[in-house]
């Protein structure tokens, strides 16, 4: 606000100590504060003032595209009624089917589209104001376009959170639209000229202030898991809010199991063999520096994960999360990672002395923290996510980390994402994972869930995966593409091993034909929860632990025969989803079991699922486990930076 000089008026205000803004700087005079301009979509000046602000409504009104600048960035204001705008919105921005967020005028109208729970209430009317993921009210009839959250039952609603907001929805009665003004893959623009012509095409006009943005700010986004909040987005009004961690390895404390489980837990601890994988080593490439002489309490710089990518500073027993900052796919993107590393530095006066990163060697940040001259401290993808969990909840170790989602390097070279370790106050140890199979195309399988399909039923059938009539999933293939991918699983030629959870959940959606493609991350995965609403079963399909060398194995292949004999006699998608999800449930408490420590830490993608999240947790509560979920801190990438700092501070090596 210092660009802002007082006018006389303000001035003898603030001057006055008998005036009650005599200790308010802050400064909305219509004559010497910011002020509000609406641009067309070249940048002439329309109206000025109150008239940009009612013309601005207006258009919102009509149907048309307004970027509005706020206090992080600017949104996409659009009718959130109107098909053919939201139409053009998607085509425009490049966002296929992906849901937008909606801005409700208030919370009496949320309630009569949502429901919406005391929690969640809560949550829309803090001052963080986050995008809280609500269930729709299914048997009402919804003005909302189909094309603001295609096929989702779900809506993403937040209330107006600045003055600006709340002046343009107050004479609204229907809810907006309010996206990021960006494009896929970008950063939220922040400066009215940036948008000007990052915009360009997309905006028919712009609502503009002079008040400048120091940083890109996302909104945040919220789901109540398990009766509590779960960011999911950790940014406006979260970050960069201070998670304590103690600056020591957290103290291991006598278990507490109930009466007679202790017994149990001795009989079926895993005695796991040493491997000779460390942390630090990427093949073909180098041991990272040695840490030794760091303690416990040094300033640590983690740089998180590539996708959905936050930073974090550790300085004492606070380690401060940027703000979201996106997947790293773009020049922007990296600049705002940069950005936000300065910025933290700057803001906290601390010069790292470790630079933790993933150890995927192409990662733009990986690259950022081997290069950075500091000690560069490598932890594999999955192990910062459980460390994540126990460092935010504070878990005293040894404990069982439960990672699950959809891809990270492994130390042996294959894709991870569906793994278990063990965690002491030295070490972690890989004690199981899920039994891995083969994707055809590497990366494309992530975009077409059916190449994880045939890559599973390569894995049990070999190529007579390829005759397995009449799955859909084989039918709508071109006989030119089957052989092509035959080929490859056949060659192993671009067909990575994969243990990822993630891609089982996308496989099972191509076998039961519910999605062959998808536009979006977690797209098909998202659909499969979807698909059971409704079903209250038990029922679970048959999982084995195989008894293979440390790790174990679990093994899905009884499930995945029960299961394509299901789709064969024609059972519900929702009843085969919800089964399918009881047994990943049972998976976890099966290892936590063997494994047998009381403290369960689950993170990684796959847990923003809420029946999948409530259903382990039940499960382990049953049988007197601990479990743990995140909260404040993202259980997706964006939460990895955390994890990642904790292994570095307490020298946490995967063996």
């Amino acid at each position: 606000m210092k660009i802002f000089p007082m006018c006389p008026a303000c001035q003898a205000e603030y001057d006055d100590s008998r005036d009650r803004r005599f200790h308010a700087q802050p400064n909305a005079c219509p004559a010497c504060g910011p002020q509000l301009e609406l641009w067309s979509g070249t940048g002439e000046v329309m109206f000025g003032g109150n008239q940009a602000l009612l013309a601005a409504a207006q258009m919102i009104r009509r149907g048309q595209i307004v970027a509005v600048k706020g206090v992080g960035g600017f949104h996409l204001f659009v009718d959130g009624r109107n098909e053919e705008s939201l139409r053009r919105l998607r085509q425009r921005k490049h966002r296929e089917e992906k849901p937008f967020a909606l801005m409700f005028p208030t919370i009496s109208s949320v309630k009569c589209l949502c429901h919406v729970s005391p929690l969640e209430e809560r949550l829309l009317r803090s001052s963080e104001a986050p995008i809280v993921l609500l269930k729709r009210i299914a048997h009402r009839q919804s003005p909302i376009a189909f094309s603001a959250a295609p096929g989702n039952p779900c809506l993403g609603v937040m209330l107006p959170s600045n003055p600006l907001q709340h002046l343009l929805l107050l004479d609204q009665d229907f809810p907006v639209v309010a996206t990021s003004g960006n494009l896929s893959d970008e950063p939220i623009c922040t400066d009215e000229r940036e948008a000007l012509d990052r915009l360009r095409g997309i905006a028919d006009a712009f609502l503009v202030h002079n008040r400048p943005i120091l940083r890109h700010l996302d909104d945040s986004i919220v789901r109540v898991i398990v009766g509590r909040e779960m960011v999911l987005r950790r940014a406006r009004g979260y970050a960069p809010l201070p998670v304590s961690v103690a600056a020591g390895i957290l103290p291991a404390v006598e278990p507490r199991f109930q009466p007679g489980q202790r017994e149990v837990a001795k009989a079926n601890t895993l005695r796991i063999e040493k491997t000779q994988t460390d942390v630090g080593v990427i093949p073909g490439g180098k041991l990272p520096p040695a840490t030794a002489g760091v303690t416990p309490a040094a300033t640590v710089l983690a740089v998180g994960a590539h996708l959905k990518n936050a930073v974090a500073l550790a300085v004492g027993e606070n380690v401060f999360i940027s703000q979201h900052i996106g997947d790293l796919e773009t020049a922007p993107a990296a600049d705002a990672f940069r950005r936000a590393i300065r910025d933290l530095e700057t803001l906290y006066g601390a010069e790292p002395a470790i630079v933790a990163a993933d150890l995927h060697p192409d990662y733009l940040s990986t690259r950022f923290a081997r290069d950075s001259r500091k000690n560069y401290f490598g932890v594999q993808h999955h192990v910062a996510h459980v460390l994540s969990c126990m460092a935010e909840n504070g878990i005293l170790l040894p404990a069982l980390g439960v990672a699950w989602d959809g891809t990270g390097y492994g130390t042996d070279g294959t894709i991870w994402g569906g793994e278990f370790f063990l965690v002491t106050n030295d070490h972690v140890e890989r004690v199981a994972h899920l039994r891995p199979f083969r994707l055809p195309g590497g990366e494309k399988a992530i975009k077409e869930p059916r190449r994880a399909a045939i890559g599973l039923l390569y894995e049990l059938y070999g190529e007579a995966a390829f005759e397995m009539d009449p799955l859909e999933v084989l039918r709508q293939m071109p006989p030119s593409q089957r052989s092509a991918l035959k080929t490859m699983l056949r060659r192993r030629l671009n067909s990575p091993y994969t243990s990822s959870a993630g891609r089982l959940f996308d496989a099972v959606a191509s076998l039961i034909n519910l999605r062959q493609s998808v536009t979006f991350e977690g797209q098909a995965a998202m659909e499969l929860e979807w698909a059971l609403a409704g079903v209250d079963t038990d029922e679970a399909y048959s999982l084995s632990l195989a008894p293979h060398p440390p790790p174990l194995v679990l093994d899905w292949s009884p499930m995945i025969d029960s299961l394509l004999e299901d789709v064969n006699a024609g059972v519900s998608k929702a009843v085969i989803s919800a089964r399918f999800h009881n047994t990943l449930a049972e998976a976890v408490l099966t290892v936590a079991k063997k494994v047998g420590e009381p403290r369960v830490a689950l993170s990684g993608g796959c847990f923003q699922n809420a029946y999948l999240s409530q259903r382990v947790v039940t499960r382990l509560q049953a049988e007197h486990f601990e479990p743990h979920c995140h909260q404040r801190v993202p259980p997706n990438d964006g939460g990895i930076a955390l994890g990642q700092m904790f292994a570095a501070r307490n020298h946490l090596h995967l063996r």
